[in-house]
């Protein structure tokens, strides 16, 4: 039996957990405002708030109902643009209306819902954050720039509040309705009558369900599937000596927004702004996007440049190998079949070192990468003393540059060494033209990426003239 909140309701029931929040909204509870878009995640036209019960409070992220299987709402409050409408239209839908921010409509929904996530949001309050919170809708008819309007409105209402004070302020000024007062004491209520009780004897596993409900939803709503996406031991991310440990089920947002991820990454932000959108980033897993094992992985390329190995696990028994000998070939893994990955780890960059991630992609934001890479560099009174670059779209696998990356170490980094290493680049590696580009299109885009990297590092010591 799955139980949890759908707006005002606490639902109790015993579809597949295979089912989509989405179809399970509109064909169940037959509430159709959330709307069918894609079914991959791109659109946002079925975007949805999915509340959390945290220690103190519930946090509410947007997410799409399309990829989001109902067992995974399990003790959550779901809310769908019904549970956010009043007598009246909402601050939020006011200001899309007044900007005019909705022509066809079909769209408006998701925008709606994304910027209500975004009041809901207490750590954030800018104009450019509320653009952030929109940016895994699309909208075909109005151009964006009325819906910037409505941001630019939305955001200075914010900037009003405090955060302390935001919950009871957005029920004042009929954001969300009343019941959000009381959502706190209800999921308490039932996920203490309720405990998770996962089927480790499942025929599938599923975390954040973003690339498996794109592939193969029919055959998922057949199956019995443990979720593991809620398990608070497979999210945590902590130091453990010299090493940072990030659990499995950290989504792309629990690692860009971890506190002492950004201290070790203070770019982070910029560099995960380039992987997928908000509500991706809300629901993908550190694990899926590794064990999806696809030749452009965002996350596997970030994490292959810092070494890192991966924690394995079958019933009681672990095993660590290092990601760069964990894929052995197109979507072929070092992994069994009943194993899952547990953690990844990496050892905490020195702060002599520089880290960089860079991707191209036919849309700048929300899309797949032509390619990507990433490099982490370390240097000793101008001496590279280790390196680890890695590259995505080149080969058949996210591919770790070994012997690219063993041809830096010992050298000054300067015109001559970078022309060096990328004749190295361009033998290890072996793209094909397929639809994001020709194989010698990727060779010329790998190229300017790793240039990019040390430009990045060293702005003052390089030029790209130097260097083409």
């Amino acid at each position: 039996m799955i139980k949890f909140i759908l707006n005002q309701q606490t639902i109790e029931t015993n579809v597949p957990s295979g089912t989509t929040v989405l179809d399970f909204i509109r064909y169940h509870q037959h509430l159709v405002g959330t709307k069918i878009g894609c079914r991959e995640g791109d659109c946002g036209a079925c975007t949805v708030l999915v509340g959390v019960l945290g220690e103190d409070q519930v946090t509410y992220q947007s997410m799409t109902a399309c990829l989001m299987p109902i067992g995974n709402a399990q003790g959550k409050h779901i809310v769908t643009v019904e549970g956010i409408n009043q007598e009246d239209l909402t601050p939020v839908q006011r200001a899309i209306v007044d900007t005019g921010g909705t022509q066809c409509g079909f769209c408006t929904i998701g925008f709606v819902m994304s910027f209500t996530g975004f009041m809901l949001d207490a750590k954030r309050q800018s104009y450019a954050e509320a653009i952030t919170a929109i940016d895994g809708n699309i909208c075909r008819c109005t151009g964006y720039k009325s819906l910037e309007r409505a941001a630019q409105k939305i955001a200075a209402r914010k900037a009003s509040t405090t955060v302390e004070k935001n919950l009871a302020w957005l029920i004042e000024q009929k954001y969300i309705p009343t019941y959000f007062a009381q959502i706190k004491e209800r999921l308490s209520n039932l996920q203490a009558a309720n405990p998770p009780t996962p089927d480790e004897n499942a025929q599938v596993i599923v975390g954040g369900g973003t690339d498996l409900f794109v592939q193969q939803p029919a055959a998922l709503l057949k199956k019995e599937i443990h979720h593991i996406f809620d398990q608070p031991n497979l999210k945590r991310i902590y130091q453990k000596g010299n090493q940072c440990i990030i659990g499995a089920m950290a989504t792309a947002n629990d690692i860009q927004y971890a506190p002492f991820i950004k201290q070790i990454f203070p770019q982070i932000e910029t560099h995960f702004k380039l992987v997928s959108s908000t509500p991706i980033r809300n629901m993908g897993t550190l694990a899926g996007n590794l064990v999806n094992a696809s030749p452009i992985g965002d996350l596997s390329i970030f994490f292959l440049a810092l070494d890192s190995s991966i924690l394995l696990k079958k019933q009681n028994q672990t095993r660590w190998i290092k990601l760069k000998d964990f894929y052995l070939g197109y979507k072929k893994l070092d992994k069994a079949a009943d194993e899952y990955i547990e953690a990844i780890a990496f050892e905490i960059p020195a702060a002599t070192t520089y880290f960089n991630f860079e991707k191209v992609s036919k849309r700048r934001h929300l899309d797949i990468a032509s390619v990507n890479s990433a490099c982490s560099l370390n240097l000793q009174h101008g001496i590279v003393k280790h390196a680890h670059l890695s590259a995505g779209g080149v080969g058949p696998t996210p591919k770790y540059l070994a012997e690219s990356s063993q041809a830096l170490i010992g050298k000054k980094i300067d015109a001559a060494t970078l022309k060096m290493v990328n004749q190295q680049i361009q033998a290890e590696i072996s793209p094909i033209s397929d639809a994001r580009g020709t194989a010698a299109y990727k060779r010329l885009l790998l190229r300017q990426l790793f240039y990019a990297h040390f430009l990045h590092f060293f702005p003052e010591q390089l030029e790209l003239r130097t260097l083409v």
